[in-house]
């Protein structure tokens, strides 16, 4: 069987007009394992409310980091598609799980080359149901509907993957090379804290409560916290941190449910409020740089730090297209072929 490669990223905009921004926080916004609400309640919330307002202040804020070959999440997902491409003997294709570059468009192309087995890359370290999962299964639905013949194997969740954290921390240690920083911040993006709880496979771990993400479980497989957590502890051993210099967050909350804490503006304004006057921070949550990273982090982040006293805001670089992390995803391509 001729095989094939699919990398799937979030998505993004076809451009930062208020008009492709709505659509887009439509598609992305209605889906259940993002908004899990009933569905009268979740058309409600985003139909009724926040496709009224927030289109216009997401299209200020896109309009920000825009870059001029156009989205910088979709440039540096083409970039690595592109470089992996060159290392490995199968057809590596790129889509993404909203947007115009969807996955069966993705499948159709690897489809149209003779692919008849398909590595399905979700481009995240942690599981997650509004990241992993519901790639996971929208490509199971799409295949089942559209390509009957096609097998498709996912790679799972990659967040404890020696090479990976060694990827990683070498990456961070690139970073921060001549800098000096008092404080590391290892900020993930935010969850409700009851997809915790729905992912987990147990039914009675999970409890948010500062101990079980570091008791062993089953569990843990799907529990984005633990992931999360388990990254930071592993790179803090790898670049031999001293403990109360490095952290752990998590940005980009919405609504008013409970989501997971610390979140990461209200800890960047304790560390300015405690003294801290050079910090630096790193989103391992995403392997390319977007909304989350270049404005919400190195613009809003950076600007709560400045107000609050603080001098110096080191913001890392996702992975992207570096060199060692093309060389990881096509060793794991390889792997598999």
């Amino acid at each position: 069987m001729k095989k094939g490669v699919l990398l799937v990223n979030l998505g993004s905009p076809d451009s930062p007009e208020p008009k492709d921004v709505k659509n887009y926080l439509g598609e992305f916004l209605m889906d259940e394992r993002v908004i899990d609400l009933p569905l009268w309640a979740r058309t409600l919330l985003v139909k009724g409310i926040i496709l009224k307002t927030r289109p216009k202040a997401s299209a200020a804020a896109y309009k920000k980091i825009w870059w001029d070959e156009g989205s910088p999440l979709i440039v540096l997902s083409e970039r690595l598609q592109e470089k992996v491409e060159k290392q490995v003997e199968v057809p590596v294709g790129l889509a993404m799980r909203y947007g115009s570059m969807s996955i069966q468009k993705g499948l159709q192309d690897l489809v149209d080359k003779g692919v008849e087995e398909v590595l399905l890359i979700p481009l995240y370290p942690q599981f997650a149901m509004a990241t992993t999962e519901t790639i996971v299964v929208l490509a199971d639905e799409i295949q089942k509907a559209q390509f009957p013949n096609l097998k498709i194997e996912s790679l799972p969740a990659f967040y404890n993957d020696s090479d990976y954290i060694k990827v990683l921390s070498n990456s961070i240690k690139k970073h921060l090379e001549g800098k000096t920083y008092e404080h590391l911040l290892f900020s993930y993006h935010g969850v409700p804290e009851r997809h915790i709880r729905k992912s987990d496979i147990t039914k009675s771990h999970c409890k948010i409560d500062g101990s079980c993400c570091s008791t062993p479980s089953k569990a843990h497989e799907f529990c984005y916290r633990h992931q999360c957590y388990e990254v930071t502890r592993l790179v803090g051993e790898t670049l031999k941190l001293k403990e109360g210099t490095f952290s752990t967050s998590f940005q980009s909350r919405l609504g008013f449910d409970p989501w997971l804490q610390p979140y990461t503006d209200r800890t960047i304004e304790r560390l300015g409020k405690q003294g801290i006057k050079n910090m630096a921070i790193v989103t391992p949550a995403f392997v390319s740089d977007c909304l989350e990273t270049l404005e919400e982090i190195a613009m809003e982040g950076q600007e709560i730090f400045h107000e609050m006293g603080g001098k110096d805001f080191t913001t890392i670089p996702c992975l992207n297209d570096d060199a060692e992390w093309v060389s990881l995803v096509s060793k794991w391509i390889t792997n598999w072929v």
